[in-house]
């Protein structure tokens, strides 16, 4: 395949064919979400697990795409993105802006849960929140070798637009070049939660540079009482929840659901584990299953017991294409000495699909798959207690 082939198929990836002007260049929008306090976190924190951390946040920010972005570089603490063709409208692009802080906060606030921690312990004196910059222009895009580089004016101009003027450290920031693309009372709909302000900085070569920006920190009203699907029942919320009472000590429960080599003995359509063996038992581990055909990745990111002596485990589901940046959690309560009532609870950000009733479809079938586990994991443990003798007293 030759340098022009390369790139049209990169267009076609991109979902829109541009259109090239006589500069050879391309209409593209470019969005960059940035990791503010990365480098004093990563200095200051003393925690080996940090930079993991860190590693953790950038995934999430990529997970969370809904408007079928490339990425086109990861920067330490932040993601280019791109998308070649016409500009996205501003209440998708919010909608995008709005996901991404979200899982980005959401996500932060489950590593501190864990109070005893060394890594919680420094996110809660080192914080660490996210800017987002959108610009709209157009790039000259090649192919070297395998990747795809962005040239240009405008590549320029989305990077420097990272330092500017605006006070604050959370924030969505909208050039001038693609804030000329969308009708005022749009604009003013899309931000009806906080308020779009006019800004501009100087830059050497580029000078004086115009924007709009807005204040993301309202959203962390939502982060407690997150935002409700359409088609999730009241009360509910972005989560599905199933639950089991089962006659095994809570300590011992917990061992079964962490050893990853039993997941296809006891999860509904897995039918093998893959995992490396060297790493089993460390949190961060990561491992994929094979179900009904496909495969799903998990890592381990979080284990502890609670103030109400509850055991605690969470699993960040991966790549899973409908339900982008879902937890899984279990929750292991001790009932007696020798029971417990464990508890899968599926959280989720948003369904990737503009279909009512694909999503509806989707929840309902993700339901039973829960169901069906938790029902194979007490089976299971009925078998182990019987073979063992554990719970029998």
């Amino acid at each position: 395949m030759g340098l022009l082939d390369d790139l049209r198929a990169d267009r076609r990836v991109a979902g829109t064919a541009p259109h090239t002007g006589p500069d050879k260049q391309v209409p593209a929008l470019l969005l960059i979400p940035d990791i503010s306090g990365f480098t004093r976190f990563i200095e200051e924190s003393g925690s080996p697990q940090a930079p993991f951390l860190v590693a953790d946040l950038l995934e999430i920010l990529i997970e969370a795409n809904t408007l079928d972005l490339q990425v086109n570089e990861i920067q330490g603490d932040a993601v280019l993105f791109y998308r070649l063709g016409p500009p996205p409208p501003v209440a998708e692009l919010v909608r995008q802006c709005r996901r991404i802080y979200l899982d980005f906060q959401n996500y932060l606030r489950l590593v501190a849960r864990d109070t005893g921690s060394e890594l919680a312990a420094a996110l809660h004196e080192l914080a660490l929140t996210l800017k987002i910059v959108v610009h709209y222009g157009r790039v000259s895009v090649a192919r070297i070798r395998e990747y795809t580089k962005l040239m240009g004016r405008d590549v320029i101009v989305v990077h420097r637009l990272l330092k500017n003027n605006v006070t604050g450290s959370e924030y969505v920031l909208l050039s001038a070049g693609y804030v000329a693309t969308q009708p005022p009372t749009a604009l003013a709909q899309a931000f009806s939660w906080t308020r779009l302000l006019p800004g501009a900085t100087y830059y050497e070569y580029l000078g004086e540079t115009p924007y709009h920006y807005a204040s993301l920190s309202p959203l962390r009203l939502l982060l407690s009482t997150p935002e409700i699907d359409d088609d999730v029942p009241p009360g509910r919320g972005c989560a599905l929840k199933v639950r089991r009472a089962l006659r095994i000590p809570a300590p011992y429960a917990l061992r079964i659901i962490t050893n990853f080599r039993l997941r296809p003995r006891w999860m509904e359509g897995a039918t093998a584990v893959h995992y490396d063996v060297t790493k089993v038992g460390r949190l961060g581990t990561s491992y994929k299953v094979d179900v009904f055909g496909g495969q799903i990745d998990f890592q381990a990111v979080q284990q502890f017991e609670d103030e109400d002596g509850r055991l605690e485990y969470v699993e960040k589901i991966s790549h899973f294409r409908l339900f982008p940046n879902t937890l899984l959690f279990y929750s292991i309560e001790a009932v007696t000495a020798h029971a417990c009532l464990v508890t899968m609870e599926l959280r989720y950000g948003h369904i990737a699909s503009a279909s009512r009733v694909v999503r509806f479809g989707q929840l309902r079938r993700l339901h039973r798959f829960l169901g069906r586990s938790i029902r194979g994991l007490a089976q299971l443990l009925g078998e182990v207690r019987e073979v063992t003798g554990e719970g029998d007293r």
